[in-house]
């Protein structure tokens, strides 16, 4: 996510709300914290929320990663590289935006599927010194499922310290909530075949 994937950063959430004035965004739980590892000043990221869409129709967005730039704010583009088993090569072109400003990001990752459970994706190459991320998803009682997204980043660009992390929580947000969102929305599953 933004991913940046980190790209994955979002102002998507809005519009949607503003079209369909009874859509309930679904409840997210977002966590940034700035550690060191290994002389790395490394972002941690942790974020959940759930939808009330079975984890076939949540893996089928998850994974229809050429339909990312569709929902996924700031994500210019989204392509599949090759695909070989359970591991897909995507390139990724987006924008991360810091207050006034705003950097090109390109980013080449490998995703490691292990289907309808979780997607492990790390950086190739691109616009990040450090880039690891997961998706995970729990089945739900009632039918719905819990989507968890976590990882580790590092911009190959300056983040403002205190800052950062603010920014990148906020990006979190918006990328998690139009995820989720497009997952929840009644139309989702029509819009995506």
């Amino acid at each position: 996510m933004k991913s940046l994937f980190a790209i994955l950063l979002f102002s998507i959430s809005a519009p949607l709300l503003a079209q369909a004035p009874k859509l309930e965004l679904p409840k997210l739980e977002v966590s940034v914290a700035r550690v060191t590892q290994d002389a790395l000043h490394l972002y941690e990221v942790d974020a959940s929320g759930t939808v009330q869409a079975p984890i076939a129709t949540v893996w089928k967005t998850l994974t229809t990663y050429e339909r990312m730039n569709e929902f996924v704010p700031d994500m210019a583009s989204c392509r599949v590289l090759s695909r070989n088993g359970n591991e897909v090569i995507i390139e990724q072109f987006g924008t991360a935006r810091f207050l006034f400003m705003s950097k090109s990001i390109h980013l080449i990752v490998r995703a490691t599927e292990t289907p309808m459970s979780s997607i492990d994706i790390a950086l190739i190459s691109g616009d990040m010194k450090h880039y690891e991320s997961r998706w995970e998803l729990f089945p739900l009682p009632d039918g719905g499922t819990k989507v968890v997204y976590s990882g580790k980043l590092v911009p190959n660009f300056y983040v403002p310290g205190l800052l950062g992390t603010n920014i990148i929580r906020g990006d979190i947000e918006r990328m998690m909530g139009a995820v989720l969102a497009r997952i929840d929305k009644p139309d989702a599953a029509a819009t995506r075949n």
